[in-house]
C-alpha cells in the first residue's frame, strides 16, 4: 500500500524577507478542509511566512480565485486546497481534471502554487490524507508553494505584473 512507503521530503526553505502566502480552499467536506487548512497554516507559519485564508464553492473555482488574487493583490504564493470524492457520475472526472489544469496553467504562467485539492475515492481515502498528524497533505501543498517562492526569488527576485502593482506602503504604480 502507498501509505506505508517511506518518500524523500525536501528541507524546509529559508527566507531573508517572510514570505506571504493565500490559501484558496473549497470547505465542501468541511472536516476534511478544516484538516487540510491546520497543516498547510502550520508549514507556513514554520517557515515564518503569514497566510490570508478564502473559501470558495468548489474545487473548480480555486484556480479562478487564484488567477484574480494574482492579478489584484500582492501574494507571493497560493495555496490550493480542497476534496473531490468519486460519485457515481463522471462530474468526479470533469471536477478533477479541471481544476488541476487550471492550477497547472496558473503555475506555468509564474504562480507559485501549491496544490492540495485530494482526489481520492472515498471519504476514508480523504481523512487519511488529510490528517495533520498523518498524511498532511495540506502541509505538503504549502511546503510546495515555499519551495517554488524560494525558487522564484532564487532566479529572479520579485514577480512582475500586468496591470496596477501594490507598492511597499499600499499605493498603486503601473506594473
Amino acid at each position: 500500500m502507498a501509505a506505508n512507503e517511506q518518500h524523500y521530503t525536501l528541507e524546509r526553505p529559508t527566507f531573508d524577507k517572510p514570505v506571504k502566502i493565500l490559501i484558496v480552499v473549497a470547505p465542501y467536506y468541511k472536516d476534511i478542509a478544516d484538516n487540510l487548512l491546520a497543516g498547510a497554516r502550520a508549514e507556513i507559519e514554520a517557515a515564518c511566512g503569514t497566510h490570508e485564508t478564502v473559501e470558495v464553492p468548489g474545487a473548480l473555482e480555486i484556480p479562478t480565485a487564484i488567477g484574480m488574487a494574482g492579478r489584484l493583490a500582492n501574494y507571493d504564493g497560493y495555496v490550493a486546497l480542497g476534496c473531490v470524492i468519486r460519485g457515481e457520475t463522471t462530474h468526479y472526472d470533469t471536477v478533477c481534471n479541471d481544476s488541476s489544469r487550471g492550477i497547472t496553467l496558473l503555475g506555468l504562467s509564474g504562480h507559485c502554487i501549491g496544490n492540495g485539492i485530494l482526489t481520492v475515492e472515498n471519504r476514508e481515502q480523504a481523512e487519511v490524507r488529510a490528517e495533520p498528524d498523518g498524511q498532511n497533505k495540506g502541509g505538503g501543498a504549502a511546503a510546495a508553494a515555499l519551495h517554488l517562492i524560494a525558487l522564484a526569488r532564487n532566479w529572479g527576485g520579485s514577480k512582475r505584473g500586468v496591470g496596477f502593482m501594490p507598492t511597499e506602503d499600499d499605493s498603486y504604480r503601473i506594473a
